[in-house]
């Protein structure tokens, strides 16, 4: 019999609109002869709808209408191991959700804790990981104690004065990042060359947490690694992000007008062999599984610095995660078909 697996876009996150186009992909991919698909939206209120209508109205934002969509609530109850459908009370079983959820509420530990109440298994890293990873500070604290460089930074919350926080980057070299502590896709991020942008870029970071961490900037550039795999993993090629000037934010991210990707990364065979065996101990330590986007900066002197690790990268069909392993010859129909069954296994 064929399994039911559970597709979950949208979210009550400043990523709601990438959550769309990623999850347009995935249901579009997902074998047909081997899944049941249900698609559960979630709105940017955070209200969970069962949608039934047309897969190409989710990346439009059209997919809420009242007669596509049912209300529901994921149940706790293990027995029931599913959804229930709140004007009826009827249980429709799952037997593995795939969220396609980015940033808060959907890749921070919390959609992941609660299928674990439910005893639902899922596709992608577990709570824990998820909670780790999406918290810039800690992942780097936890990467540097086990050997591996990050940039030197400092951790903020919203009662701290200005004074207090400006006190403290005093002896930072500049230029500097100003980010939210647990916000994906550059949203809420500054970079700045003087001290006196400093106030401004805390405003902003702000606005999408309660916290933020003050970096260096990273005198390189920015490399990734797809990983791909539970106890045993697939490793892609090396991708680079090449940059006119600025950083890679949220409009350069999703639309490449002064910068260029290049893959594999303009390096040597044995560099890029280097990155990826960095990129494989980041995800181990970090305790993922299923899949990631393991970040790192690449120096001039050759160091290799780690950045971030997204636990639900993009999955449009021009992301870097699926780009990086169609390089080593998995296409994304594998690759999602893979996802499942990792879930499944764990």
């Amino acid at each position: 019999m064929k399994k039911t697996v559970a597709i979950l876009f949208g979210g009550c996150s400043s990523e709601y609109d990438v959550s769309l186009v990623s999850a347009t992909a995935v249901i579009k991919s997902v074998n047909k002869e081997k899944y049941n698909v249900l698609m559960i939206g979630i709105t940017r209120d955070g209200d969970f709808y069962l949608y039934e209508g047309d897969i190409d109205n989710i990346e439009k934002d059209e997919w809420f209408q009242k007669d596509l969509v049912k209300r529901i609530t994921i149940s706790t109850n293990r027995r029931d191991h599913g959804i229930i459908l709140l004007e009826t009370n009827e249980v429709i079983k799952i037997d593995i959700a795939f969220p396609v959820l980015h940033g808060r509420n959907g890749e921070d530990g919390r959609l992941q804790g609660l299928l674990e109440l439910a005893g639902i298994k899922y596709v992608g890293c577990d709570m824990t990981s998820s909670a780790l990873c999406m918290d810039k500070y800690l992942a780097h604290e936890i990467v540097s104690l086990n050997g591996f460089l990050s940039p030197v930074s400092y951790l903020f919350c919203e009662k701290d004065s200005y004074e207090i926080i400006a006190n403290k980057v005093r002896n930072l070299t500049y230029p500097l990042f100003v980010k939210p502590l647990k916000a994906g896709s550059s949203f809420g991020i500054t970079k700045i060359a003087r001290i006196e942008e400093l106030n401004g870029a805390l405003k902003e970071a702000f606005v999408y947490d309660n916290k933020v961490i003050i970096e260096e900037n990273v005198d390189g550039f920015e490399v990734g690694c797809a990983v791909l795999g539970n106890d045993e993993s697939i490793i892609s090629e090396v991708d680079e992000i090449e940059l006119e000037d600025g950083f890679f934010d949220y409009f350069e991210k999703y639309n490449l007008k002064t910068s260029n990707i290049h893959l594999p990364a303009r390096l040597s065979t044995k560099e890029r062999e280097k990155i990826k065996e960095t990129a494989l101990s980041i995800y181990k330590i970090l305790g993922c599984s299923g899949f990631a986007r393991v970040d790192m900066f690449y120096t001039k002197d050759k160091r290799i610095v780690f950045n971030e690790v997204n636990t639900i990268p993009g999955c449009t069909s021009h992301s870097r995660y699926p780009s990086m392993l169609k390089e080593i010859g998995i296409s994304f129909e594998e690759v999602i078909d893979r996802l499942i069954t990792l879930g499944w296994e764990r």
